[in-house]
């Protein structure tokens, strides 16, 4: 797994959302903070 830095520009990636959109990391660059959350799956 990539390190990634504390107070560094995040790497750029692409995910999709529960309804299946492309959110791409990029598209969020100008907000001041953005907070990821990645879940392994519903148990």
């Amino acid at each position: 797994m990539a390190s990634m830095e504390l107070n560094k520009e995040a790497p750029e990636f692409e995910i999709y959302d529960f309804k299946g959109n492309k959110i791409k990391i990029s598209n969020f660059r100008k907000m001041k903070n953005v907070l990821v959350v990645f879940n392994r799956g519903f148990a």
